[in-house]
């Protein structure tokens, strides 16, 4: 007996969205577009600090060299 493919709700306009559907969890590339346009605009944040010493370690990491590389650029 087989599992129905669980059904969710597009974030955005909250259309049913099959977790088999290309382009979950969006209904639509329509969707998907409209959610990276919020994120990147800053109308998505992560509100919560992070924590794990080792996680900031890397994105400090990470942070240096794309300036550094930045900066070799210029």
């Amino acid at each position: 007996m087989s599992q129905a493919p669980k059904a969710l709700f597009c974030p955005i306009c909250r259309k049913v969205v099959l977790a088999t559907d290309p382009d979950f969890p969006f209904c639509s590339e329509r969707c998907r577009v409209i959610d990276l346009g919020k994120w990147a605009s800053g109308g998505y944040v992560i509100s919560s600090p992070i924590h794990d010493p080792d996680l900031l370690d890397e994105l400090e990491g990470l942070r240096d060299r794309q300036h550094k590389t930045r900066t070799d650029e210029d």
